[in-house]
């Protein structure tokens, strides 16, 4: 009987259906269970994949179909022998040579068959187009030396070939021709950015929390090699699908998240690791939007790094993205950059790590209404766990304030009472819903 049982609850967790004995569980307790790979598969309903724009390599999730005007390709064949996988390059490039060398040894055949060299070649007194030459495959060989310029010196071409002249002239000519080209090809190819750009970071999270009283959308991005990235900028775009008030629905509609391009910050010096800020304000797209509804919305984050390399003066572009199960409400970047004896000392295992902060979990709207009631400095060391340098300098001003007149004095006192009515901004922050149970 117990063996019996056995198999029906292995049947059951193999069918998704949740054991008996979990079902006796209270609700809240089956709700808290930590979430295995098995466990996550049976109590959890099936979440679809959302589907990435942009990977996280950088890879354009895009495939183009249906293309009818396949003729543009050609019509720029260099970029498209470049865009080509090495696989396919490898054989275009060893194809090319092998036609090319066959090509013109079937016409230094052709004219020694024609002229008969083939038949009376070894007559002393027969002078041949070119000497030694046979058969087709010392055609073929002779066609070789003759464009790679190895001249072995054992097959020669004779003056008395015009054809043989000419058509020598022309496979020097295409012959450079296409080594030029092929050649280039894989130069470029081989010389291309993309593989700087690996050496270029993106945070795996992007947080959300408030930095100088303002709600502000943070990822860090960082360069692995001391060659640095020159004229380096970023830009971010926020992907999602929209519908207008016409009906008229947009998938992937792209709008611009402003990180600094107005004020010069989206210019960087990527000498070491770097949070790039977003802040919320009237023109963000995330101007309304709580944490209630941020995880409701479906959105995709891409960002954009691009500067020229240093070594080669070529433009190198790096790419990411973030899915909004990607940003994080209420957390911040741990430093990563630490004064060592003589120099600074990057610490990249801290790079992708983040810690939770106390953050409101209501909108930048609400908040900055709520910061207009009153200083910011007050409700910025309530909404910090940690204490700010500038409070201590705050401190320090005010005792060296130089001292008051009498009169002044009891013009403060007679104040006082209606300055502390209006400084409401330590009560209008504990009104301010702080995020609890953050995600992980």
């Amino acid at each position: 009987m117990s063996g019996d049982s056995r198999v029906l609850m292995d049947h059951n967790m193999e069918i998704g259906v949740t054991p008996a004995q979990v079902k006796k569980l209270p609700k809240h307790m089956r709700d808290a269970q930590i979430s295995t790979e098995r466990t996550h598969l049976i109590s959890d309903p099936a979440r679809k994949p959302r589907q990435r724009y942009v990977q996280k390599d950088g890879k354009c999730n895009v495939h183009h179909g249906n293309v009818q005007e396949t003729y543009r390709y050609l019509s720029d064949l260099f970029t498209t022998l470049v865009d080509l996988r090495w696989r396919l390059s490898l054989f275009i490039f060893t194809l090319v040579y092998v036609v090319n060398w066959l090509f013109f040894g079937f016409l230094w055949w052709l004219i020694a068959l024609i002229r008969g060299d083939l038949v009376h070649g070894d007559e002393d007194d027969w002078t041949p187009c070119v000497e030694n030459l046979n058969s087709f495959v010392s055609a073929f060989l002779f066609s070789i030396e003759t464009e790679t310029t190895i001249g072995y010196g054992y097959r020669v071409i004779t003056e008395k070939c015009p054809e043989g002249i000419i058509l020598l002239l022309v496979q020097a000519i295409l012959g450079s021709i296409v080594n030029a080209m092929m050649v280039g090809c894989m130069f470029v190819k081989i010389s291309q950015p993309k593989n700087r750009a690996e050496t270029l970071m993106f945070s795996h999270k992007a947080v959300i929390s408030v930095r100088d009283n303002k709600m502000c959308l943070m990822f860090r991005v960082g360069d692995l090699r001391n060659s640095h990235i020159v004229e380096a900028s970023i830009r971010a775009k926020l992907i999602r699908s929209q519908q207008t008030k016409e009906g008229e629905f947009i998938p992937l509609n792209q709008t611009d998240i402003n990180i600094g391009f107005d004020t010069g910050d989206d210019r960087l010096f990527l000498v070491s690791p770097l949070i790039i800020s977003h802040e919320i304000n009237e023109k963000s797209p995330f101007w309304e939007m709580t944490l209630a509804q941020m995880e409701k919305e479906e959105f995709e984050i891409v960002v954009i790094l691009e500067g020229m390399v240093e070594a080669t003066g070529m433009t190198c572009q790096a790419r990411s993205s973030y899915l909004d199960t990607e940003v994080l409400w209420g957390y911040r970047f741990t430093p990563v950059l630490s004064l060592e004896k003589g120099f600074y000392e990057v610490d990249y295992n801290n790079f992708h790590e983040i810690y939770e902060t106390n953050t409101p979990t209501c909108s930048a709207k609400e908040l900055a209404a709520k910061l207009r009631e009153g200083p910011l400095l007050p409700q910025l060391t309530l909404l910090s766990p940690e204490p700010k340098m500038h409070t201590f300098d705050t401190l320090d001003s005010m005792s060296e304030r130089d001292p008051l007149s009498p009169d002044e004095e009891q013009e403060e006192k007679d104040s006082g009472g209606d300055r502390g009515e209006t400084n409401g901004s330590a009560a209008a922050l504990e009104d301010l819903p702080l995020a609890d149970g953050l995600p992980d």
